[in-house]
């Protein structure tokens, strides 16, 4: 039996209907892929970089940063500090470029500089006493600035080789330190053993007995901490510096011979004076940083000045001796009657 097949037309309207819709659900999905999902919205924005020209750039990584306040002994200890507490909490360190300024052209410090590039970092900034605490060891945040006048051996005393590296002088400074020590004679002699002198006066000889209920060295600490070397070094020479020299030469007896006014007291270039510290093997200091980090460099021993303030000073709300100078280093107590007389 023949069968004829008869054509199947599907109706126009129906062929329009069905296109319409698959295109209306294709483009509605590609439109709902470019929307930012809610929980996205709701989540903290990142920090991001914006360099100079106003364009922004990549979500930036974590760094931690440390202000740049005070002179060199300041930064310094801001920097070893910076240094011990990125590392403790493994977090990357970069210094201010005023920070860099300071301390490059006399050390060869490896933290990287911050890019100067980056005008937007929503910095947290976390304030230190000068002092380690144990919620120092576990500081949150990516982007933390520390803040601050750190300086303590208790914060970077454990990293004493690798911060002796980041503080080790360049050539040309050191060489320059070393030629000046290699000509001095004591009464004729080459001498053996060479001591660091450095008398902090400046400001301080008005801000530690009217601000801090203090006193700086004076005459009879000086002679004291000189007798104490004397005492156990033969042929010693004593290489003085300060920012105030003038003082120092008509309060330091250098009738022996064995006594040497080298510094040039300029505290805006500071890297002469602290080089011949460093240089020698041991240390007299009297107060300030520059002291305390010139006898940490060069080693040896050190005589400092002991019991400097009053009791019920405030200087002792933000400074704890202790902290400030090394088990093994030895202290001679300074004079406060003239503090009593008031």
């Amino acid at each position: 039996m023949l069968s004829i097949q008869v054509p199947f037309f599907f109706p126009a309207a129906n062929v329009f209907l069905f296109v319409f819709t698959a295109s209306t659900v294709f483009h509605l999905q590609q439109r709902l892929a470019k929307v930012q999902p809610l929980w996205e919205l709701q989540s903290p924005a990142p920090t991001w970089m914006i360099n100079t020209t106003g364009h922004m750039g990549n979500p930036i990584a974590p760094m931690w940063t440390i202000n740049a306040i005070g002179r060199l002994g300041n930064q310094m200890g801001q920097y070893a500090t910076l240094y011990a507490l990125a590392k403790m909490n493994g977090r990357p360190a970069f210094i201010l470029p005023e920070m860099h300024r300071t301390l490059a052209p006399i050390f060869r410090i490896t933290l990287p500089v911050l890019p100067s590039t980056m005008t937007i970092i929503h910095w947290q900034n976390y304030h230190l006493n000068d002092w380690m605490e144990e919620q120092y060891r576990h500081i949150r945040g990516d982007y933390v600035r520390l803040t601050g006048y750190p300086c303590s051996w208790t914060f970077y005393h454990h990293l004493r080789h690798e911060i002796l590296q980041e503080f080790t002088l360049h050539d040309h400074v050191r060489e320059e330190a070393q030629t000046f020590l290699r000509g001095l004679q004591v009464n004729g002699s080459q001498p053996v053993t060479f001591v660091g002198v450095h008398v902090r006066r400046g400001d301080y000889v008005h801000v530690m007995p009217n601000v801090w209920k203090g006193v700086v060295a004076d005459r009879q600490y000086l002679e004291r901490a000189l007798a104490w070397f004397r005492a156990r070094y033969s042929s010693a020479i004593f290489v003085v510096t300060s920012n105030g020299m003038a003082w120092c030469r008509e309060n330091i007896d250098a009738s022996r011979g064995d006594v040497v006014f080298a510094g040039n007291g300029i505290e805006g270039s500071p890297a002469k004076d602290f080089a011949l510290l460093t240089q020698c093997n041991h240390t007299i200091m009297t107060i300030g940083t520059f002291g305390i980090w010139a006898a940490y460099l060069a080693g040896g021993e050190t005589i400092y000045l002991a019991n400097y303030t009053l009791p019920d000073s405030p200087f002792l709300k933000v400074f704890k001796p202790k902290a400030a100078f090394l088990p093994d280093w030895v202290g001679i107590p300074a004079d406060l009657s003239p503090l009593l007389k008031h």
